[in-house]
């Protein structure tokens, strides 16, 4: 497999590696399924051209442009989240539930004097929604007898090459803590003079590999939006946005002896991290929606990259039982660090994407309650290979070249791709029934990583005196790869995901 990974060249500048920034930093705020309302997650998040749902603020704000009367809404949700695992031929599973929430905020349309102006009428809407919900458990283990996760710090050690004073105090979230427990230890010469580093895990007899993660925390976004009409036949729209990341990462990572030998110098060794990253940004959604005539309307919006600045906080501990060699020893970086954690500063250019979309309304009238149904499609475009990282301080010329170095990597490791939705509605008085599905295509250039999230969602609604209700379910059938670490010098391995994401939402709104 291609080697994706060069990003430990100037690790020992703990100021800006405290951890090597790695893809998946900018996959985590660009690969998502849409959230939404209730109605429109039902229909399987098709609000490119559809409009007339408080959801279209965060897909094509033209959609805000259908209102003429004032709507609030309200969306509680819950997820249930299964993971199964298939790593080097061992399976294992894990779940997590947790609650979600939809679009929440409230869109005022006013109608404008036709003897006044050209426009039908204009709207103001403000809401928030949960784009990705970053809530999950991972877990999965094998066996392997061709790699192992130190040798990551090996690579580390000998790139840069370390001397011993070096490799005690210059890596103190990774590389240190391996040399300062006798995970890795010197390699010396005939004549006992240091010529490298070794690692003391005995990958040739095989090792017994665990990996467990447990995230929290999601990607949100506030929308202020506006949008006009024009003589219903024109819509305009546009969204200024502020997405709001909030991480948290507690990650166990453990190598054992897969043998019965007790003097092979190696029993285990664990590895426990903790991080945390906040991110708050700035972009816009632009859009439009024409009615070329009744019936149809044909929807396009395009989302610039949002501009977003992070700080990551990190702390790592690791213990080692090299048996005879050296027994039991410990270490963390709260030793080496003068107790504090690690921070990182940054900006994150997040990915465009662009929609393009169609509706046909049977029945379509002025009078949204005589409408009878509609079936939408929408073709979403998300270019993820364009993520882009770069410096706080314009005059850390050092970190200018690491970050360059990460959106390399960022380019040769992902590829733009497309996301597809479908979605209808049946309308019965004052009862709604809804079917929808998707499709979301892998972020990923390396064929052999395979990827994709398919979704099939449901629900119904009641609509009576200005008072709604809806309620919908989305299941997501996911395949993914998570990589338990990354080396330069050898190909990954990873482990295979083919688990499931249920969703519920509900959603209450009055007219007011």
């Amino acid at each position: 497999m291609k080697q994706y990974f060069l990003l430990s060249i100037l690790i020992s500048l703990s100021t800006i590696c405290l951890k090597a920034q790695v893809p998946d930093d900018a996959l985590r705020t660009a690969w998502f399924t849409f959230n939404g309302s209730a109605r429109n997650m039902a229909i399987g998040g098709v609000m490119g051209s559809l409009g007339g749902d408080i959801s279209a603020a965060h897909v094509n704000p033209a959609g805000l442009g259908l209102f003429k009367t004032k709507e609030f809404i309200f969306s509680p949700g819950f997820h249930l989240n299964k993971n199964d695992f298939k790593f080097r031929g061992t399976d294992s599973a894990s779940s997590k539930n947790n609650i979600n929430y939809g679009t929440i905020g409230f869109v005022i349309g006013l109608p404008q004097n036709p003897n006044y102006s050209k426009w039908t009428s204009t709207a103001f809407s403000l809401s928030i929604n949960q784009l990705a919900n970053y809530n999950n458990n991972i877990q999965f283990k094998g066996f392997n007898n061709f790699s192992s996760f130190s040798e990551q710090y090996l690579e580390e050690l000998i790139r840069d090459g370390a001397d011993m004073t070096a490799a005690e105090r210059n890596y103190i979230f990774g590389s240190s803590l391996a040399f300062r427990t006798y995970l890795v230890d010197t390699l010396a010469d005939a004549l006992g003079n240091v010529i490298g580093f070794q690692s003391l895990v005995p990958i040739s007899t095989g090792i017994n590999q665990e990996y467990s993660e447990n995230t929290r925390g999601g990607l949100h976004e506030i929308a202020l939006g506006f949008a006009g009409n024009m003589e219903d036949k024109l819509y305009v729209g546009a969204t200024v946005d502020v997405p709001i990341s909030s991480y948290q990462r507690e990650f166990t990572y453990t190598e054992k002896d897969a043998t019965n030998i007790t003097n092979n110098d190696f029993n285990y060794f664990t590895y426990t991290e903790k991080s945390k990253s906040f991110g708050i940004g700035i972009g816009a959604k632009l859009g439009f929606i024409y009615k070329p005539q009744d019936r149809w309307r044909l929807g396009f919006a395009f989302h610039t990259p949002q501009l977003m600045v992070f700080k990551d906080q990190i702390r790592s501990w690791m213990i080692t039982d090299t048996e005879g060699y050296a027994g039991v020893k410990q270490e963390s970086s709260d030793n080496l660090n003068s107790g504090d954690a690690g921070t990182r500063k940054y900006y994150l250019i997040t990915p465009w994407r662009a929609i393009v979309s169609a509706s046909y309304v049977f029945r379509e009238v002025s009078d949204v309650r005589k409408q009878r149904a509609f079936i939408s499609a929408d073709i979403e475009y998300v270019n993820y290979r364009g993520a882009r990282f770069s410096r706080v301080n314009e005059n850390d010329y050092t970190a200018k070249s690491y970050y360059k170095l990460v959106n390399s990597e960022v380019k040769d490791y992902y590829k733009g791709n497309f996301n597809i939705r479908l979605g209808g509605e049946l309308k019965f008085n004052t009862f709604m029934f809804r079917l929808g599905g998707a499709f979301y295509g892998s972020p990923y250039k390396e064929r052999a990583l395979k990827a994709n999230r398919i979704l099939a969602t449901g629900g119904i609604g009641y609509r009576n005196n200005g008072f709604f209700i809806d309620l919908a379910y989305a299941h997501s059938f996911n395949k993914d790869v998570v990589f338990p670490y990354r080396l330069n010098d050898k190909p990954n391995t990873f482990a295979e995901q083919a688990g499931s994401r249920g969703s519920i939402m509900l959603t209450f709104g009055a007219k007011f």
